[in-house]
């Protein structure tokens, strides 16, 4: 890489972090009212495997209430959940008032990995095509605010993040068989992504796709839209003064240290 390349991605990398920081503190402002009108928000991410779906829902979760805020992520269903209604397992899961929902991956797995896979019928499948749009209109006129994030993803991009995550220890937990087989079925997902968004791209329920090749402006591009769908006022707390403290530890001794097991200081100095 040039010097000039690297310059370049240096100056975006410390935009990145001043302009997260900056969207951030409007996601707080966007939750303490969303908390105080009783608002109940549930948001959907689905996406290509490797696609940054964890990426972004970490630094939206990250300055949140953690009393208000839930991430979803189900397994795959038990036998019992099989044989209820589709959506059954993820009704359980919806907002409460003043409440914050993210679903890392949903009730689209059917049209995505089940389809794909061969994990459901199609008789499964085209009945949920029909379905879901009706499904998410009447969440809609219950109340909640739903919002539907997918995130795009070069077939070079992902091979690059596969080979990442493969060469990573600490990440090589990412790579699950499900996802070396998505890899052999790339155009399979694409066609099944189109066929999703034809049937389920509804004027009440729109998805919003994210280019994903660059991490860090899908991030940005995501909370900022986000940002823009909730209308919000700032309502966060006001500064205040703290009261002096009382001096009650005056009068307490501690007992001595070597009564517990404190864990040594092995940093200390540095």
């Amino acid at each position: 890489m040039s010097g000039k390349k690297r310059r370049k991605k240096q100056r975006f990398r410390e935009f990145y972090e001043e302009e997260l920081l900056r969207l951030q503190f409007e996601l707080v402002k966007m939750h303490h009212w969303i908390i105080e009108k009783d608002l109940r928000v549930l948001i959907l991410f689905e996406g290509r495997d490797a696609a940054g779906k964890g990426g972004i829902i970490k630094r939206i979760i990250e300055p949140l209430i953690p009393r208000h805020v839930r991430l979803v992520a189900l397994g795959k269903p038990t036998d019992t959940e099989r044989s209820q209604w589709y959506y059954q397992r993820y009704i359980a899961h919806l907002p409460a008032g003043g409440e914050i929902v993210i679903c890392d991956r949903s009730w689209y797995n059917r049209a995505g990995v089940e389809r794909v896979m061969g994990f459901c019928t199609d008789q499964q499948y085209w009945e949920f095509l029909r379905s879901t749009p009706e499904f998410e209109r009447m969440l809609i006129r219950s109340g909640i605010i739903l919002i539907k994030y997918y995130l795009s993803i070069s077939s070079e991009e992902q091979e690059n993040r596969f080979q990442s995550r493969a060469k990573d220890p600490t990440r090589r937990w990412k790579l699950t068989p499900m996802d070396l087989e998505a890899r052999e079925r790339w155009v399979d997902y694409s066609i099944a992504k189109d066929i999703m968004l034809e049937h389920t791209d509804i004027p009440e329920a729109r998805w919003y796709q994210i280019p994903g090749d660059s991490k860090r402006r899908a991030r940005l591009n995501c909370i900022r839209h986000l940002l823009s769908l909730i209308p919000y006022e700032d309502v966060t707390p006001s500064t205040f003064e703290l009261p002096p403290r009382s001096h009650q530890e005056e009068f307490y001794e501690r007992p001595p240290l070597d009564k517990h097991t404190v864990l040594p200081d092995l940093y200390e100095g540095r």
